[in-house]
């Protein structure tokens, strides 16, 4: 810019006295524009400056090294201090009190006592020191000249020249004369370099501690292993956890915390402490900072369980080795032991492992059973695998409904006595007819003479959210989904819940994305075994576990989905679970459709044949609205129950399972619908017939669509 200038000027005429006048307004006819962009880059240019990564690296490297120094000469001071005095006695005393060990408590102060006592003595001997240095430097001095003197008149005789009487002494002075020549010659060196060699070593002891700001250390390259974990580490990461009453009372703790925690545990792929909190510190606080509390441990969140013990004020913390839970476990012993059976009765099913790698066993007898999860992780395999274990016991009963449709129970054709799969509303349909067939049984055993042992009778549906959200109405306007109280599928899953325990008729459900329409209260709240896999938020985890097991720590809402396929939070009185914790995660055993199918065959093999009753199958294509036509013969009008039986009773494959549903839905476009006579339903003949002549020639509908 300053270059722009003087080119004006040069490009200017030499001036007169009469141009003098006019160089200001050449000044003047520089625009403004043109500098002050030259301050508006400066400013830019040094903010940019200020603000760019090596600017920053080298403020952090600066503060980083200053405060080694600084914290390096507070650790020496802290040091020397303790050394001196009985503040180290002190400490270790206050912590044995806080941990309730008196007998401890004692011994440091007796440590302590001890230690004054020969403090006092040391500076009562320095009263003295004088004195005794002063004789012991007369004595020594004689003495030593004396000996030279000796070794002289030694050296004379030996040499017969009187001379050399003196020579050792005068080595001796030679010597000392040496000493203070060197000492002179390093003392003005020493003298400079001395402090900065201090300044040194205070810095390599700061170092050495990591005493400086967290924001100012260098960024650690951890491999995947992680860092062990110790318990100066617990204590650390517990003091940064950003909780002001647990920093101060760690800060005045003796010991620095340590009297807070329990033994560190080996348990399974991790390690288990049981951490005492001080008072004014609530358990809730610790658990709301999971994340921040895994940072702190240099570990993933999903490696970090928290969980309430027995004991008051304890938070019990279980640490993943890093890694270690992306590894699979093993196969399940239903696919590695052909000879395995199941006991419903006293028996536990093989579901998978523990955080701390122990086998996760889980009862069944005489419990409700409802597992919940976000789409797509392992629900329908994690509750396979118990049905699975239970197929081996031969007297079992299953009534299956499958309400995804897809083959994933496919292999209990056989094996089941209905077996139901397809995601529609008629399957919905015959799913609800199958529970409500169960009440019924489960009527027959209640009213049996008392003492009458049942087999079990498991009712198993899979995508139960279908059923409940099925917005279709029977014949008497009855909803079949839904949570009211004529709620057909909702009111048999609550019978069940209510009464069929004590006769061995149980009901295991599956759902996902649970939410208080597809899962209602009362549902969830019947299941004596709640188990979740991944799930979104935490007002859904206390829909699958209740609010006990989620305020005792309980948290699906914080496994990953996706990578925690098949990893259940569990509440039940059938499996074991540390005394104090209202649940335990397993990580499920994943059993193929290939081994699924292996172990149902062993199953069947246990038994004498079972007659799958599939409600919707293929078989011979038939003309509905033919034999409507032909069932309803020669009467003007007939009931659409007799239709029904009359269906029925003409194809039991085709029509066996028709309700008033299928009938409209067949009836429905071609001007034969159902229709309301003396306050009842009933089919024109008339209509069918004409139906049946305006109708296309393809138009023909097979009963098995």
């Amino acid at each position: 810019m300053s270059e722009n200038v003087v080119r004006l000027f040069k490009d200017q005429p030499t001036t007169t006295s009469n141009d003098a006048a006019s160089a200001p307004a050449a000044l003047a006819a520089v625009p403004a524009a043109s500098v002050i962009p030259l301050w508006v880059r400066s400013a830019r240019a040094i903010q940019t400056a200020a603000t760019h990564e090596h600017t920053r690296a080298a403020g952090r490297v600066a503060v980083r090294h200053t405060m080694y120094a600084v914290g390096g000469t507070r650790i020496v001071a802290r040091r020397t201090w303790e050394g001196r005095t009985a503040s180290r006695y002190e400490r270790m005393q206050r912590a044995a009190e806080a941990a309730g060990n008196l007998e401890l408590a004692g011994e440091w102060e007796e440590r302590g006592q001890r230690f004054r006592t020969e403090r006092h003595r040391r500076r009562m001997d320095l009263l003295t020191a004088p004195v005794d240095a002063a004789r012991g430097v007369l004595v020594g001095t004689g003495m030593g000249i004396g000996s030279l003197v000796a070794l002289g008149v030694v050296l004379a005789i030996a040499t017969k020249d009187v001379g050399d009487v003196v020579t050792p002494l005068m080595a001796v002075v030679n010597f000392i004369s040496l000493l203070i020549i060197i000492v002179q010659a390093v003392w003005g060196p020493l003298i400079t370099i001395g402090p900065f060699l201090a300044l040194l070593g205070l810095w390599a002891v700061g170092r050495n501690q990591q005493a400086a700001p967290q924001w100012a250390l260098p960024a650690t390259v951890r491999n995947g292993e992680g860092e062990p974990i110790t318990p100066s580490i617990v204590v650390k990461a517990l003091r940064d956890l950003g909780v002001a009453p647990l920093r101060n009372a760690i800060k005045e703790m003796g010991d620095a915390g340590a009297a807070m925690l329990g033994p560190i545990r080996i348990a399974g792929c991790g390690v288990e402490v049981d951490v005492t909190l001080p008072s004014g510190v609530s358990t809730i606080e610790v658990q709301n900072r999971r994340r921040k509390l895994a940072e702190n441990l240099a570990r993933h969140e999903h490696e970090v369980f928290i969980t309430i013990p027995v004991a008051a004020r304890t938070v019990r913390l279980w640490i993943a080795d890093s890694g270690a839970l992306d590894e699979p476990i093993g196969p399940s012993p239903l696919t590695t032991d052909d000879t395995m059976t199941a006991d419903y009765t006293k028996g536990r099913a093989p579901w998978g492992q523990d955080l701390r790698g122990d086998a996760a066993v889980i009862s069944l007898y005489q419990r409700h059973l409802l597992i919940t999860g976000l789409s797509n992780q392992g629900k329908t395999v994690a509750l396979r695998s118990l049905a699975l274990w239970l197929a081996l016991d031969r007297s079992v009963q299953f009534l299956m409904g499958d309400l995804k449709g897809v083959g994933d129970w496919a292999m209990f054709d056989g094996l089941a006595t209905t077996l139901i799969q397809g995601p529609t509303d008629e399957h919905v349909i015959q799913v609800t007819e199958m529970v409500e067939g169960a009440v019924q049984e489960m009527n027959r055993r209640i009213q049996a003479p008392p003492g009458t042992v049942f087999p079990a009778l498991v009712v198993l549906v899979d995508e139960a959210q279908v059923a409940f959200m099925c917005p279709l109405k029977d014949a008497d306007k009855r909803p079949y989904g839904g949570s009211k109280a004529n709620s057909r599928y909702f009111m048999a899953v609550r019978k069940i819940h209510n009464q069929g325990r004590a006769v061995n008729v149980l009901m295991w459900q599956g759902t996902q994305d649970p939410t208080d329409q597809n899962l209602p209260k009362l549902v969830r709240e019947g299941a004596h075994t709640r188990a979740s896999l991944a799930l979104g938020t935490e007002s859904q985890a206390r829909m699958a576990l209740g609010d006990k097991a989620v305020d005792g720590g309980a948290a699906p809402n914080l496994l990953r989905p996706g990578l925690d396929q098949g990893t259940l939070v569990v509440a039940s009185s059938g499996i074991d679970i540390p005394a104090g914790q209202a649940s335990i995660t397993v990580r499920t055993h994943y059993i193929n459709d290939d081994d699924a199918e292996a172990i149902t065959d062993r199953a069947k093999a246990l038994r004498d044949g079972v007659t799958t009753l599939h409600v919707i199958e293929s078989g011979e294509d038939r003309d509905p609205l033919a034999d409507i036509a032909a069932v309803v013969g020669d009467a003007a009008r007939v009931l659409t129950q007799d239709i029904l039986k009359r269906l029925a009773a003409l194809n039991e494959d085709a029509y066996g399972g028709w309700s008033f549903i299928d009938l409209k839905r067949v009836l429905d476009g071609t001007g034969a619908e159902p229709y309301k006579s003396d306050g009842r339903m009933v089919i024109g003949r008339d209509r069918l017939l004409r139906a049946l002549a305006n109708r296309p020639d393809d138009g023909s509908a097979s009963a098995s669509e």
